[in-house]
């Protein structure tokens, strides 16, 4: 009796780890979804909010979302989150106060299809630093990840070259690379919950003094619905909600297939542009996007 409900028991979680693979990749595309939205937000309020006050109402409005759902957990693992503050704070100063903050500012200067292609560097980065790490990555991942790199290079190549905030969305990948390794670190027994709490608290503390120089030095910015609800949505949809889908993944399948998935944002990011901003699309990018997707399949159908 007992051996039968053993097995019982053991049935679902073995049905867990065999849809483990599709439910990483399927909460990683919605990550990326939705975080191509807000590529087209922050380039919509280049002229209406600086870029220091985005990222920081952003995050307030984040820290709003999941504190409900994260304070009580990340209270009751607290001395877990203490013997780990240096990671919480190397992870919350990567992926909130630094990233969002060099994505908008360079959407000063960098279209947001532009901003989407220079981001898909970052499934590159993730790899590299996981097969450093030891983690082999398959010749079919691999052959993924160079085909929809290759429509990246080709689209970015094509392009009208290279404007001012390019630069500052290279240092944005870069971050943004470094925090999904660093997820693959994350204590063991840490909730997601109570970590997305913890880092959104800590980035959004960090972000502070930049946010008390750019009100003097830039003045505010004036609440209307072309302003609050572009922050609301990075705030809620782009932060709470894909970040928590994103460290998810990470966790199920590893930030190299992930890295993958990724690659399929600035397909997103144009289409979204094109209809949102009415930012242009010809053949190149059709063809570039074909060459993503195409590798994003391959990659992404590779065995965990």
């Amino acid at each position: 009796m007992t051996a039968v409900l053993d097995r019982t028991a053991a049935a679902p979680r073995t049905a867990l780890a065999r849809n483990a693979p599709l439910l990483g990749l399927a909460l990683a595309a919605l990550a990326t979804v939705v975080w191509s939205g807000s590529f087209v937000t922050s380039r919509a309020l280049h002229d209406s909010v600086p870029p220091v006050q985005q990222a920081f109402w952003r995050w307030v409005v984040a820290l709003a979302a999941v504190t409900p759902f994260g304070a009580r957990q990340a209270w009751r693992q607290r001395e877990l989150i203490r013997r780990h503050l240096g990671f919480a704070l190397l992870a919350a100063l990567l992926g909130v106060t630094v990233y969002n903050t060099l994505v908008n500012q360079a959407g000063l200067t960098t279209p947001a299809a532009n901003m989407g292609m220079i981001m898909a560097a970052s499934p590159v980065l993730m790899a590299g630093f996981e097969r450093a790490a030891g983690v082999r990555l398959g010749t079919r991942r691999v052959a993924g990840l160079l085909t929809a790199c290759a429509g990246v290079v080709l689209l970015v190549g094509g392009g009208a070259g290279f404007a001012a905030g390019d630069l500052w969305m290279i240092a944005g990948a870069c971050c943004f690379g470094s925090y999904s390794a660093l997820l693959r670190r994350r204590p063991v027994g840490l909730g997601g919950t109570a970590f997305l709490f913890t880092t959104f608290l800590l980035g959004t503390a960090l972000l502070l003094p930049a946010q008390a120089v750019s009100l003097t030095a830039q003045g505010g910015f004036t609440p209307t619905p072309g302003t609050v609800l572009p922050i609301l949505y990075v705030g809620i949809a782009s932060s709470a909600v894909a970040f928590f889908a994103w460290n998810k993944a990470i966790t199920l399948i590893g930030p190299a297939r992930a890295g993958v998935v990724y690659y399929l944002q600035p397909v997103c990011v144009a289409l979204l542009s094109w209809a949102v901003l009415g930012e242009g699309i010809g053949w190149r990018q059709v063809l570039c996007m074909g060459l993503i997707l195409g590798g994003v399949g391959l990659g992404a159908a590779a065995r965990v």
